[in-house]
């Protein structure tokens, strides 16, 4: 729409028959033209509706940075008015009040608002009566509809006097005019008035951001069409900025690839870096320019470091100058700004063509000033980007946070951070990140001879003189996170007397440590428990290792300060890994779903199935909270799991659970953890027995783990399972050889000999091994079972029958409530027929006699055994397309969503079910009816 006067206008765009201004020259009617849309300007409804609210209040206040879209939605608004709208553009705001008064009379009379002789014109153009003013004034509060008055580019009007008469005249017009002022800058008026009266409307940057919904129209309107997932990260780039949006769409019609380009574009070599180099950066000057260039290697930055950065001591009244006038800087509140990303983008690409080689100096400006101020993150961040790895090792482990490279949120991030590090420079600090690194991996070939450097040169420290030491906090952090890493190896090896002792080292440091720093890091202690219980349990001190797991799980380790710090994390930085939306996860976390699977080992070799199994659920649950597109693994957990599925006979179940992929979520223990290995090579033997394999079995569990020191749990059941390859074999003498030479009297061990006993027609040595287990054990219920089992068989074998029975109705009892199959199964061919009995019958039915009939008569049915979760909406939507065979790509093609969704609904949905494929995971479901 473009308001026309009576003249026709020449080349200047002047109406040579109209008035002219204080001047003598003709009014430019460009100045009052509503601009007109472009064809793929898209119409949004959400804020035409709060324009709307303009004719009822007397002020509306439209601001935003360059290219937020302000002019061109004020003139899709006032173009689709009925009543008609007086527009100017406000570029003479610097001609002089009168010249500016002069053209928005003339403003008003192209809107049809007829205004008499007394009002008149200015007469010069630096000045305007304030007759005029009072004349204008009362003319409009005499008007019986409203006018609507609106001022493009009113941040032009840079004269107090201008705002002083614009705000006298609207105040005593009354209801007859209405102003709308379109500006990138906080206008010159009195808006708090305003605000406390309610007489003002305001849309800021913020509401003038494109949402997901307008992003994905507008491109749909260039012919792009994105997917949720990229239309997200564009908006996250642009921050909804209109022209970011519209340029970079009218730049990816042009490619042949336009989402790649999208994804990929270098906003510095596009038109977007011209229009912000030219609408923002040049309007600047010469200080402002070289601040907004050297902060540009930040992500945030408070006055203080820009100060760091530039050597001067003026950011803040800067800072908040550019932020008021919304030349893309953002308040993040408490004094901390951030860049608009596309607008860093292209200041960095000027600061490295204008000063070659200063990025670095200013990331190690930046790093040395957070070292003292900042959060230890960005420290981190700005030090590798300096490529200066002393100061980044330090400030890691001055900060007590070596523990976060082996465990928590950060662990991967900072393990790629440091990865770029090289073999210098070599400092203990250095060291120490080089064997967590490695410790962490399981490879002590490297981190052992990094970890001894480092413990040397940390003893040598302290011979120097004094005004060489280093700050005492950080050498105590220092040495505190040398022994954490000695704990770790001593685990790793398998010495459990060097484990205790670095933990005993380990708590001594600590009261050298400052408070602040072990608050801030629970993960430390919890690290250091976690890896003596673990070293405990290899030792089989089981009381011990239990102590240390469950101070982790019941407390997790975690201080008020630190639960504080998990309630407000940081700002987010390239070395995190969360959405800021999503809630930070303790620190403390893993390492307590890493203990969880240690006690339900413990728990499992105490006997314990169900109490076993509820852990590890626990363990595997909380794990998969970290990253629900990753499946649990042969971690300790899924090795529990897969122990009761054997024990209960489930041997499909089992298999799946311990054929799981090797690099999954739960294999978070080192690959060098004996009690890792043991426990697979012990659950593999085990199912290999049960599936008939007793050579495979005998090579499963004769499987060496390397180890400084033996273990006595992983030697008694490798023996065990050796035992019942024997047995099964037909050489009961072997089995009875095995396991009454081993150390120590493990319970189970003592049962399975007095099976081989009575299988080799001993049952005096049978009775006396039994009785060996009841005046020191409270055993569990697997335990009981066998121990029932072989008891009753002896009762068989002595005759007395009445014995017999109630022996294997007591194991019925105890072994139903969890299932316990298999002890059943490996009891020998004399159980069978007594199952049978109708004393027994009804104690096996429903549960472990195939084909038996439930009390009412009806079949039974197996109890499938539980899932570990479950499943989510969109994880049963899934489910029931891949029983209709669908593929991935025709699931996410009918879900509306992409293939990797897709692969990580499946991922987690086979973890739930405990399988690792399509056809198990449909037959798993239709079991517990799910589909």
């Amino acid at each position: 729409m473009v308001v026309t006067t009576m003249g026709v206008p020449d080349e200047t765009g002047a109406d040579p028959l109209g008035p002219a201004d204080p001047c003598g020259d003709p009014f430019l009617r460009t100045r009052f033209a509503i601009p007109t849309l472009p064809v793929t300007y898209l119409r949004r409804d959400r804020l035409l509706g709060h324009l709307d609210l303009a004719p009822r209040a007397p002020l509306t206040v439209v601001g935003g940075a360059a290219g937020a879209g302000k002019t061109l939605l004020v003139a899709h608004w006032a173009a689709t008015r009925r009543t008609p709208v007086a527009w100017l553009t406000a570029q003479m705001a610097d001609k002089g009040r009168g010249t500016f008064w002069a053209y928005l009379l003339q403003a008003l009379r192209l809107a049809g608002v007829t205004l008499s002789a007394e009002v008149g014109l200015p007469a010069e153009a630096g000045r305007v009566d304030d007759a005029l003013l009072t004349r204008l004034a009362a003319e409009l509060s005499a008007r019986e509809a409203p006018v609507t008055a609106v001022i493009d580019e009113y941040d032009r009007v840079t004269d107090p006097e201008i705002a002083d008469q614009l705000e006298f005249v609207l105040r005593h017009a009354d209801t007859g005019v209405r102003l709308v002022l379109v500006t990138r800058t906080e206008p010159l008026l009195p808006l708090h008035r305003y605000r406390a009266a309610g007489a003002v409307t305001e849309i800021r940057n913020d509401e003038l951001a494109f949402t997901p919904e307008e992003a994905g129209d507008l491109l749909a309107l260039h012919g792009i069409r994105l997917p949720p997932d990229e239309i997200g990260a564009l908006l996250a780039r642009t921050r909804g900025w209109a022209a970011g949006l519209r340029l970079s769409a009218l730049a990816a019609q042009g490619e042949r690839d336009p989402r790649s380009y999208l994804k990929e574009f270098e906003a510095d070599r596009t038109t977007i870096g011209d229009y912000l180099i030219a609408e923002v950066l040049r309007r600047q000057r010469a200080e402002t320019q070289d601040l907004l260039l050297r902060i540009s290697v930040l992500d945030r930055f408070c006055p203080a470091l820009a100060d760091a950065l530039t050597g001067r001591a003026d950011a803040e009244l800067i800072l908040t100058a550019l932020h008021r006038e919304n030349a893309f800087v953002e308040d993040l509140g408490h004094s901390w700004f951030r860049l608009h990303p596309l607008f860093r983008e292209i200041l960095r690409a000027h600061l490295r063509a204008r000063h070659p080689g200063l990025e670095t100096e200013l990331h190690r400006r930046a790093a040395a000033w957070l070292r003292r101020h900042g959060p230890l993150v960005e420290t981190l961040e700005h030090a590798a980007a300096a490529g200066d790895w002393a100061a980044a090792a330090g400030a890691l482990v001055g900060d007590l946070a070596l523990g976060e490279l082996l465990t928590g949120p950060r662990a991967e991030p900072l393990a790629a951070l440091f990865a770029a590090m090289g073999p210098e420079p070599r400092t203990p600090a250095t060291d120490l990140v080089r064997a967590a690194r490695a410790l962490s991996l399981g490879d002590l070939d490297r981190g052992l001879p990094h970890l001894e450097r480092a413990t040397r040169e940390l003893e040598d420290a302290t011979n120097r003189p004094a005004q060489e030491q280093p700050e005492p906090a950080e050498t105590a952090a220092a040495r505190l996170g040398c022994a954490l890493l000695h704990v770790l190896a001593a685990r790793l090896t398998g010495s459990p007397a060097r484990a205790e002792a670095a933990a005993h080292r380990a708590e001594e440091l600590k009261q050298e440590v400052p408070g602040r720093l072990l608050d801030r890091h629970p993960e430390l202690t919890a690290l250091l428990r976690a890896h003596l219980g673990a070293a405990r349990l290899w030792a089989g001190r089981f009381t011990q290792a239990r102590a240390a797991l469950t101070a982790v799980t019941d407390r997790g380790c975690t201080t008020p300060a630190a639960a504080a710090q998990v309630r407000a994390p940081e700002p987010a930085s390239p070395v995190r890994t969360r959405s800021p939306a999503a809630p930070e996860r303790p620190s403390t976390a893993q390492v307590r779903e890493e203990c969880l699977a240690h006690l339900a080992l413990l728990d499992h070799l105490d006997g314990h199935s169900g109490r076993a199994e509820r852990k590890a659920l626990a363990a595997l649950a909380a794990a998969d909270h970290t990253d629900p597109s990753v499946l649990p693994g042969i971690g300790p957990a899924t090795l529990v799991l897969a122990a009761v599925a054997t024990d209960r006979d489930e041997l499909d179940r089992a298999e799946a659970l311990v054929d799981a992929p090797p690099d999954a979520a739960d294999a978070r223990p080192p690959a060098r953890d004996p009690v890792a290995q043991a426990l697979h090579a012990l659950v593999t033997a085990r199912l290999l027995l049960a599936r008939g394999d007793t050579e495979g079995a005998l090579e499963a569990a004769d499987r060496t783990v390397v180890a400084d020191e033996p273990s006595p749990w992983a030697e008694a059941h490798a023996a065990l399972v050796a035992a019942g390859a024997h047995l099964a074999d037909g050489r009961p003498e072997l089995a009875v050889k095995l396991l009454t030479e081993l150390p120590g009297e493990d319970p189970l061990c003592l049962v399975g000999a007095a099976q081989a006993e009575l299988a080799a027609g001993r049952p005096g040595h049978a009775l006396d091994l039994l009785d060996r287990i009841r005046p020191r054990h409270t055993p569990g219920p697997l335990i009981a079972v066998r121990s029932a089992l072989v008891e009753a068989e002896l009762a068989g074998v002595e005759g007395d029958r009445e014995a017999r029975r109630r022996l294997v109705a007591q194991a019925l009892r105890e072994a139903r409530r969890d299932r316990l199959r298999r002890p059943f199964k490996e009891a020998g061919p004399w159980l069978r027929p007594l199952l049978a009995t109708p004393a027994l019958r009804p104690l096996a039915e429903g549960w472990l006699l195939p084909g038996a009939s439930s009390p009412d008569g009806t079949p039974a049915v197996s109890e499938p055994p539980p899932m570990i979760e479950e499943l989510s909406g969109r994880e049963r939507d899934v489910l029931v397309r891949l029983a209709e065979m669908m593929s991935t790509e025709e699931i996410a093609a009918d879900l509306f969503v992409s293939v990797n969704t897709v692969k990580t609904h499946l991922k987690s949905a086979y973890r739930k079910l405990g399988v690792n494929r399509r056809h198990d995971a449909v037959h798993r479901a239709r079991e517990l009816g799910l589909l």
